[in-house]
């Protein structure tokens, strides 16, 4: 079994101790690369390999060399898998930027969905607030509701101080322009909707 093959099919592991190459049974690498994929396409965020490592199962090792496998079967497609330091997230390829930009400028002039109102109701009146949190209140997964809400530049996305893994999501400047105000304060009902018991007692 040569290394080109094992570098492959993820089934290696230097022996420092003993300077040999030894083979172990590892997770399937097939496998693993479809977990990952799931996990950042579900994700929308960048996501840290010790996350990945702990959701699947496998070593960070086995980690890093699927996302390397994964970025070469990506990097003609129309998607990519991009890495910074400890984090992995999946994004659009590059070249497509004019036509992903067309789409956006297009979903911005449509209405926006039932989802998207609650969702953007949710972070207007609570924000800055979690994807979690957000999830708590509507009960659904509200992951592609939030990249789209960030595609249209009505929402933002900024560092959690309590949590460097996740992020907090606020109204933009832009959604106030849209309302014709000039903080969230002046939305309507924001003193009582802001402080609703119901949603008190959800993020409780």
């Amino acid at each position: 079994m040569d290394l080109e093959f094992c570098l492959k099919f993820g089934f290696w592991h230097l022996d420092l101790a003993g300077a040999k190459l030894k083979i172990h049974n590892f997770m399937d690498i097939t496998n693993l690369k479809s977990q990952i994929e799931s996990i950042l396409f579900i994700s929308g965020d960048p996501v840290k390999i010790s996350r990945i490592a702990k959701v699947t199962g496998a070593e960070i090792p086995e980690i890093e060399n699927a996302i390397l496998v994964l970025q070469g079967e990506y990097a003609e497609k129309g998607m990519n898998i991009l890495t910074k330091e400890d984090e992995v997230q999946m994004a659009t390829n590059p070249e497509n930027a004019g036509i992903v930009d067309q789409l956006v400028k297009s979903e911005i002039q449509e209405n926006l969905s039932k989802a998207g109102l609650e969702v953007l109701a949710i972070v207007a009146y609570r924000g800055p607030i979690t994807r979690v949190e957000i999830e708590a209140v509507r009960g659904v997964n509200c992951s592609f509701t939030l990249r789209s809400l960030l595609m249209r530049g009505l929402v933002e996305r900024i560092d959690n101080p309590k949590d460097n893994r996740g992020y907090l999501y606020k109204i933009s400047f832009e959604f106030l322009k849209k309302m014709g105000v000039d903080s969230v304060s002046q939305l309507p009902d924001f003193e009582s909707l802001s402080k609703d018991e119901r949603i008190e007692s959800i993020l409780r």
